[in-house]
């Protein structure tokens, strides 16, 4: 598991994934979301703009990451 650190106290879905290196773009962030690719803590999650705090783990395959305050 990876962490990602943020500025502020939340991140939407898409921009934590290109932040992460896990999509190329917000094109591909949202067809991994649309593949059902991702989870947030462990259950499945499709919408782009959701919030995430820090604590909060992103599935994407093999790779994980966990949200961090900087």
């Amino acid at each position: 598991m990876r962490d990602i650190e943020i500025r502020d106290d939340m991140i939407r879905l898409g921009q934590l994934l290109k932040l992460a290196g896990i999509a190329e773009d917000g094109t591909h962030a949202k067809d991994l979301l649309d593949a059902a690719e991702v989870a947030v803590n462990g259950e499945p999650e499709n919408r782009r703009g959701r919030q995430l705090h820090p604590g909060d783990v992103v599935t994407v395959g093999q790779d994980e990451v966990r949200v961090v305050t900087a």
